[in-house]
């Protein structure tokens, strides 16, 4: 997998090389001649849809054309703009203009996001593990930064083997996720990302309970033959209906108590029996945040990935390097 300097917009802003380049003329001159790629804060959007970038005192501009790298034949919409108000975006130092009263310093995000894509994206393929940030949230899905400011799609159906109604109920705008490369279309020139592959095999899950137990999980849908309950992002057991008043107020969502019945590794099944449940906020109390199971400091691709355990017949799996 190629070595990634180029992070999500938002990760070189604390850094010490990033404040000693944008905060002195000297510094943003240097960043020019050696082609730096930078980020700062957007205070601004003009009249002219040109981003006004703070660099300690000094006018940073990014004008309109240079703000967004837009793929072949797509329209560049204001919208893409104006709504990078108020957060970091990165950039080259094209040129510094100091003719005037006030030095004005041009920027390029295009060209930061163009050098992302020529150096970095051309040599990613499908199964590499890379690092993304949470940008925006819809129904069916979250939109992912996944270098300088470029998206990539997180559908909501490979955000988990257990099944989520909203992406918001395991991601939150901001946070820094694990992901992997699922799919590359060259023609369309997009990338899309997959996550349930990197949160454990249903073995590995289970592993982490056993019969007899009591524990906690959330209602995730309520069917006519059962309740299933997440009991972590890639497991999720089934609870009979009861005919009382536990049975009959349980909605999804709500955080649940469950006595774990059995386990049963052929059918990949987990018998729970409802024990009680109250209202939460859709967040697995079990997980603040979603256990990885690969260690993705030294593995950084996976060819195969296979959910279902070895005694079941169902098989459920993902062949990367056939996508």
């Amino acid at each position: 997998m190629a070595v990634n300097n180029y992070m999500p917009e938002g990760m070189r802003m604390g850094t010490s090389e990033n404040r000693e380049y944008i905060s002195s003329l000297a510094g943003l001159e240097r960043a020019m001649s050696q082609g730096k790629i930078l980020e700062s804060t957007a205070l601004i959007c003009d009249g002219d849809m040109n981003l006004h970038v703070d660099l300690y005192g000094i006018d940073g501009i990014i004008e309109k054309s240079e703000a967004v790298l837009c793929r072949t034949g797509e329209e560049l919409k204001d919208i893409a703009i104006i709504t990078r108000v108020g957060k970091p975006v990165c950039f080259k130092v094209i040129s510094i203009d100091k003719s005037g009263e006030k030095v004005k310093v041009y920027l390029s995000r295009r060209a930061a996001q163009l050098e992302c894509v020529n150096n970095y994206f051309s040599g990613l393929i499908c199964g590499d593990i890379i690092k993304a940030k949470v940008t925006h949230l819809e129904n069916f899905g979250a939109f992912v930064d996944i270098g300088c400011g470029i998206s990539s799609l997180l559908s909501v159906d490979c955000i988990s083997v257990s099944r989520i109604s909203h992406p918001k109920d395991r991601l939150v705008c901001g946070e820094i996720i694990d992901v992997i490369i699922k799919m590359i279309d060259e023609d369309n020139e997009r990338i899309f990302v997959s996550r349930r592959e990197l949160l454990g095999t249903w073995e590995e899950n289970v592993a982490l309970f056993k019969a007899g137990q009591t524990v906690a999980g959330i209602i995730r849908s309520v069917e006519s033959y059962g309740i299933f309950v997440e009991l972590t992002p890639n497991l999720a057991g089934l609870a009979e209906l009861r005919d009382d008043r536990i049975g009959n107020t349980v909605t999804v969502g709500q955080s649940a108590a469950v006595y774990i019945k059995s386990i049963i590794p052929e059918r990949m099944k987990v018998k729970l029996v409802l024990i009680d449940s109250c209202i939460n906020n859709g967040i697995n109390p079990r997980n603040t945040s979603d256990k990885i199971f690969i260690d993705t400091e030294k593995i950084t691709h996976i060819n195969h990935w296979r959910y279902s355990p070895n005694a079941a017949p169902k098989v459920i799996e993902t062949f990367f390097d056939e996508i």
